[in-house]
């Protein structure tokens, strides 16, 4: 494998931005393919099985870019296909549970944690899984927050109608006294400064998305996959796809990703 392939990042749209401006913090030196798709969102509402066969096309699409390793940057394909196209996959493939799930349990106090996700992700219950597996005395309270991602993809962070739904949504998390909020859907880290404050700061609120750039960090350097060659072409460092809406794309990612976004190609994932 060339340790100077890049790396492939993938989400249902905007939200695994957040996993490669994390990547881009921590390992500046890797080049990164990221593929949202933008056609078939939202992800959380449906089945594993569509979800996999999802996975399993956008995951054959980067490697025709020879990529060397793979983030699901997904919160719902990790839950649902991470197993399965791990086992089929010749190249490591991370996804975004395991890193939040254990900055969780290691950030708690009072071993009340709160998930918010998907219903895809709340629903397999792969946090409180995880988490419990760690530490088996934590209660885990999940809730899904299915109008959070919509409203991130149509870029209303700060508005009135984003705090009156997110404030009914943590309402019964408020209720079980949780310390710890756990952001399980990469769109959410977006929303942070609203959720913060409608919480307030007695609630750790843990990003696996600066996690996952750490684990995947540490899994190169342990593979010898981390990039030892010269600086790449800075129009060719960061590649960007998707299967629609290409320029609705590169408006909002431009914003999380200042500088670095220079195109954004549409693909025919279903070719895949």
């Amino acid at each position: 494998m060339d340790r100077n392939a890049p790396v492939g990042v993938f989400d249902s749209g905007v939200g695994g931005l957040t996993v490669a401006r994390e990547i881009i913090r921590q390992i500046p030196e890797e080049r990164i393919i990221y593929f949202g798709d933008t056609a078939r969102l939202p992800y959380g509402s449906k089945s594993r099985d569509t979800i996999i066969r999802y996975s399993r096309q956008i995951i054959r699409f980067l490697r025709t870019k020879e990529v060397k390793a793979i983030v699901i940057a997904c919160n719902t394909a990790s839950s649902y296909a991470l197993d399965a196209v791990q086992a089929e996959t010749d190249i490591p493939v991370i996804g975004v549970i395991n890193a939040g799930a254990r900055t969780a349990v290691q950030a708690t106090r009072n071993r009340k944690i709160g998930v918010i996700g998907t219903e895809g992700t709340i629903g397999s219950g792969i946090y409180t899984e995880v988490m419990q597996q760690m530490r088996p005395d934590i209660e885990v309270f999940g809730k899904p927050c299915p109008l959070f991602v919509p409203l991130v993809e149509e870029g209303l962070l700060h508005d009135s109608v984003t705090d009156e739904i997110a404030s009914r949504y943590l309402s019964s998390l408020k209720g079980k006294y949780i310390d710890t909020l756990v952001l399980g859907c990469t769109h959410y880290p977006l929303l942070r400064s609203t959720l913060q404050r409608l919480l307030g700061e007695g609630v750790t609120l843990v990003n696996p998305a600066y996690e996952t750039a750490l684990e995947l960090r540490d899994l190169l350097k342990r593979q010898h996959l981390d990039r030892e060659g010269d600086a790449f072409p800075e129009e060719e460092k960061y590649q960007f796809f998707v299967s629609d809406l290409a320029d609705k794309f590169t408006s909002f990612a431009t914003a999380i990703l200042p500088g670095q976004v220079k195109e954004t190609r549409k693909i025919n994932i279903e070719e895949y």
